[in-house]
């Protein structure tokens, strides 16, 4: 190598470090923010079932309060309130509602008993989150998930109505402070969606299903619910509210989407009392990907 070649290999050096710095500076392995907030008035014990693990399965939230996770790129998973949990000295016992059979805070990687209020996420790497709020296992609590600093459709969903106070006799819960689905209240695969009618031609909504959809038009009301009840997001935040009280964010579920206005919500709480009388932040970029540039340019340094 000549001399006269140095200077232009330092230069190419000095270009490589300062665009590897670039690449990596400001690169936060955060992920997802989830905030939970408890505008109840009284306390819930948020229950976690997901992969991999946020560093808690279960927690308690006391009346207006609000605690932060973070999740990674590719979390899967569940939340729900459980209620009227009765945990005595040494953190064991058992809860109202949403139980998860631990017998303690955390659920050790338990679901949640029926009937539970869902909000469910699957998130992306690159590609969009997907999430929903499902009362296809029941309800338990009024819950609403909202986004922030995504891009997409991006919109709020859950279920702001109270279904214990219109919960038909027949599904609600000994005490009223739940709602059961029909499938766990009668365990017919017409209300199942199982056996002959495992399929979305076959199972149609019922008239118990058609009361949580009139109520809460933007959460599933049953298995095959999808069309307006699943939404996507990308590179958002979000935040779980149980019992909201903002009347923004419960305007917000009764529109936007097929099947989900204020009107169609009427009209089928209308049908629904007709048939009882006659019989719904920008993230940062994932270090996968961060990585993966920064190999990029290693790789086109050492051949170059």
């Amino acid at each position: 190598m000549s001399p006269s070649s140095y200077p232009q290999q330092h230069s190419s050096q000095q270009v490589f470090i300062f665009l590897l710095i670039l690449t990596f500076r400001g690169v936060e392995v955060s992920g997802t923010t989830f905030t939970f907030v408890n505008k109840c008035d009284h306390t819930v014990w948020p229950g976690v079932l997901g992969k991999p693990d946020l560093g808690t399965t279960g927690f308690d939230l006391k009346r207006g309060s609000t605690r932060t996770f973070q999740a990674p790129p590719g979390w899967s998973g569940r939340f729900w309130a459980r209620t009227g949990c009765k945990f005595d000295d040494s953190g064991l016992g058992p809860c109202a509602t949403g139980d998860c059979g631990s017998g303690e805070v955390n659920c050790n990687g338990n679901g949640a008993a029926p009937p539970a209020t869902l909000a469910e996420f699957t998130l992306g790497s690159g590609t969009p989150d997907y999430y929903d709020v499902s009362l296809v296992d029941g309800y338990n609590v009024p819950m609403v998930v909202e986004t922030s600093g995504g891009s997409g459709s991006c919109a709020t969903t859950g279920c702001g109505a109270d279904l214990n106070r219109r919960c038909p006799s027949e599904l609600r819960v000994d005490g009223g402070d739940a709602c059961q689905s029909a499938c766990r209240a009668f365990g017919k695969p017409e209300f199942c969606c199982s056996g002959a009618y495992g399929s979305p031609s076959a199972c149609a909504p019922s008239m118990y299903s058609q009361i949580f959809k009139a109520a809460c038009p933007k959460a599933y009301s049953y298995a095959f619910d999808d069309a307006t009840s699943t939404f996507t997001c990308t590179a958002a935040d979000y935040t779980i509210t149980f019992c909201p009280s903002s009347s923004t964010s419960l305007k917000s579920l009764m529109e936007s989407g097929p099947g989900s206005s204020v009107e169609q919500a009427a009209v089928a709480t209308k049908s629904w009392i007709a048939n009882l009388a006659t019989g719904d932040s920008t993230r940062s970029q994932p270090f996968s990907a961060s990585f993966f540039v920064a190999f990029t340019l290693i790789l086109s340094y050492l051949l170059s």
